[in-house]
């Protein structure tokens, strides 16, 4: 989640790179050639170090079996109107099916959010959640189109993403405004000035055109596929376009693809204060005194009054930067991205009480997409350019004011700061595709759509709306009562029992399974 347009799923990639540092990367090794696309032959090689633009960190560990990930590099057209012209690189990343070969079943390939998340650096780093579906599958991830290694977009370099995300991103009075206003524009500027000849080629449905010619590349006759948070909406455009390609499909961590920009800021800033809510019940709830509110309400007081307090004077936070409110804001949601982020949320709003922002910095850095030695990924880069291709939303100042009541209602922790968020495509130099995407998908075949009730950044709500858009008999609900941002990477049993059986057997569960 970024500070500048509405938050979706890059965060499932922040949660694996938190609680397991593995990495990956791949060379570039596309063909020269004039070749039919369709046709080229991929070089498969060990994976090499993920990229700055990917995230950086180390080569990916072996498997358990000893079997290495295999990274390669798949040309696809710049822009898909003119297939014959020029091409851009798509890296990629596979483990080999470790099953029996008369079992396996092709490739699985995973899209695990943001957009902007590096998929070539997530699936090592998420693969033990996954190592049951490898009995049968390649498990398959990539960048997509403007993401790490595939044409990534540049904006600003780190200097000035570190000055850019200080930025005060709730703005109290008209000088305030202005500065965050100016911060916007000049951070867009830059991206036209980096990347602009790729600006106009990074939509959603570039990137399910992608995903075709690499089923096709790939050697599968169906696509089968598990998207993750912004990885559902792709994966219903994929679906849209190309239904009957569509082999055994999940959708966890859905969003909800009828929304506008402003409905789908407004759903996560209600989604955002709901895991919050449950965080400091949790909180309370424990045998021991909860070190950070004695009640729910004052746990959710006092974090008002620490961001109300940071507003006015920030805090010492880490790597010679301040905690101001933002960041700290940033750093709150982040932790409420998984459960298992809970312990680090207390310890973060322990040391800031007492004057230490170090650790709600350093999980804000995360979500930014920031390692310890000061580079960003280009996440937040690619980010805002596909939200902004995507999306023809081009909101104003006033537009923003007019809703702020609304947004404060509906949370008074993150409802201003994600209400400002949806100017981050106003001085956007591509004009967006669409209002909202269109994932209508008749023909296609089942594709298991999971929400979960508990989940912040793409509410419970959005998975009935996906199941209805992709039209009759295509979307099949399965509702898991948790927390946290997806289900399947809950470890929960019941889900995981359902998708595996569908993605490993072909069972279909039941339409309206429950589970908790």
């Amino acid at each position: 989640m970024f500070t500048s347009p509405r938050p979706r799923a890059v965060a499932v990639t922040a949660i694996a790179v938190l609680l397991s540092l593995s990495a990956a990367g791949c060379g570039d090794d596309a063909k020269g050639d004039d070749e039919d696309l369709t046709s080229q032959k991929l070089s498969w090689k060990t994976c090499e170090a993920p990229s700055e633009s990917e995230g950086g960190g180390t080569a990916p560990s072996p498997l358990p079996d000893g079997d290495v990930w295999q990274c390669a590099t798949m040309r696809a057209p710049l822009d898909w109107d003119e297939p014959e012209g020029d091409t851009i690189p798509i890296a990629l990343i596979r483990a080999r099916a470790g099953g029996a070969a008369d079992q396996r079943i092709g490739s699985l390939v995973f899209n695990f959010g943001g957009p902007g998340g590096s998929g070539v650096k997530a699936l090592p780093s998420s693969g033990a959640d996954y190592a049951k579906l490898r009995t049968r599958y390649d498990l398959v991830s990539f960048d997509p189109r403007g993401v790490g290694r595939s044409a990534g977009i540049q904006c600003e370099d780190d200097e000035e993403l570190d000055e850019y995300f200080q930025q005060d991103g709730t703005p109290d009075d008209e000088a305030e405004r202005t500065e965050f206003l100016d911060s916007t524009k000049t951070f867009n500027s830059a991206c036209e000035k980096n990347s602009g000849e790729t600006l106009p080629y990074v939509r959603t449905t570039d990137a399910a055109r992608d995903l075709d010619l690499m089923r096709q590349v790939l050697g599968d006759d169906k696509l089968h596929y598990f998207g993750i948070s912004y990885g559902t909406e792709l994966g219903g455009v994929y679906a849209h376009l190309f239904p009957k390609n569509v082999g055994r499909a999940v959708f966890d961590a859905v969003v909800d693809p009828t929304q506008t920009e402003e409905q789908g800021s407004l759903g996560q800033t209600k989604g955002f204060q709901l895991a919050l809510d449950n965080y400091a019940r949790d909180c309370v709830s424990k045998e021991e005194n909860c070190p950070v509110g004695s009640t729910e309400q004052d746990v959710k007081n006092r974090i008002i009054e620490l961001l109300d307090n940071l507003d006015a004077k920030p805090i010492t936070g880490t790597f010679r930067r301040d905690l101001t409110q933002s960041a700290a804001t940033n750093g709150i949601a982040q932790a409420l991205y998984s459960q298992d982020l809970w312990p680090f949320l207390t310890e973060g709003l322990e040391l800031a009480y007492d004057g230490d922002g170090s650790s709600l910095m350093l999980l804000s850095d995360l979500m930014n997409g920031r390692n310890e030695n000061g580079e960003y990924s280009n996440a937040t880069a690619a980010n805002v350019s596909i939200n902004c291709a995507d999306s023809k939303a081009r909101y104003t100042a006033e537009d923003v004011e007019a809703k702020l009541a609304e947004f404060r209602a509906a949370s008074p922790v993150f409802g201003e700061w994600l209400a400002w968020s949806t100017l981050a495509c106003t001085d956007w130099a591509v004009a967006g595709a669409a209002d909202h995407p269109d994932v209508r998908a008749r023909g296609s075949a089942p594709i298991l759509v999971i929400g979960n009730t508990g989940d912040p950044a793409t509410p419970y709500e959005g998975a009935r709306k996906m199941v209805e858009a992709l039209g009759k008999g295509v979307g099949i609900e399965l509702t898991y009562k948790g927390q946290g941002h997806g289900a399947y990477n809950s470890g929960n049993v019941c889900v995981q029992t359902a998708v595996d059986g569908y993605l490993l057997m072909g069972r279909v569960p039941k339409a309206g399974t429950v589970c908790s």
